[in-house]
């Protein structure tokens, strides 16, 4: 069922405007696997990564060992905060594992391009997993929420999320309870206070929901 949730949702982030041509896919090379992996990595696991940048013709524009480990990153995959095809193309990778991806333009910068790389570019990453923590919130947890795809959270729809809650536990409905809880939870949690908790504040955040 989490397999279905999550190739939905990278089907709907991923589809090409006007929806008549296929999705576009990231090329996957296994570098090197480890011969032990005690898990896998999944939607809503923050990974500790490497990673070099090329272009198509082979040209290296970035490296994050140029220092050491000092330039590891960590982000959280699934939630649009790295590119699309780092979502797609770091699923169900092992601590330790390199892989090489080619990633199609819609998946990276697009017809925008970004600083020294121009529109339409097809990239090359070369990815190290140096490590899996948990997310303090699961992937799946935030789309059940999300009810109209918009990867942030309305107070409506964390109304309603609480009101399955109280349903479930036996709870009876309670509008003044839930309205204040609503607002509690926006107050600790929208830190921009846009109104919304967008998929990155939901995945940082980890007591009321």
């Amino acid at each position: 069922m989490l397999t279905v949730l999550a190739w939905l949702c990278s089907s709907m982030l991923l589809s090409v405007s006007g929806g008549k041509l296929p999705e576009a896919e990231v090329e996957i090379d296994v570098l090197h696997r480890p011969f032990l992996c005690h898990r896998k990595t999944k939607y809503g696991d923050m990974l500790l990564v490497h990673h070099e940048l090329y272009f198509e013709n082979g040209t290296m524009l970035y490296t994050s060992r140029t220092d050491g480990d000092r330039h590891a990153m960590w982000f959280t995959l699934g939630i649009m905060e790295v590119l699309k095809g780092w979502d797609k193309g770091l699923q169900d990778m092992c601590s330790g594992e390199k892989r090489k991806l080619v990633v199609p333009p819609a998946l990276a910068y697009g017809k925008e391009g970004k600083g020294k790389i121009p529109p339409e570019s097809t990239l090359t990453f070369v990815v190290e997993l140096l490590n899996i923590k948990n997310g303090p919130r699961s992937h799946e947890s935030f789309q059940e929420m999300d009810l109209n795809d918009d990867w942030r959270l309305s107070m409506q729809e964390v109304s309603v999320y609480l009101r399955k809650e109280f349903e479930r536990h036996g709870y009876p409905p309670n509008d003044t309870l839930h309205e204040n809880m609503v607002k509690d939870i926006f107050n600790k949690e929208d830190a921009n206070k846009d109104g919304f908790i967008s998929s990155r504040e939901f995945t940082y955040k980890h007591d009321e929901l």
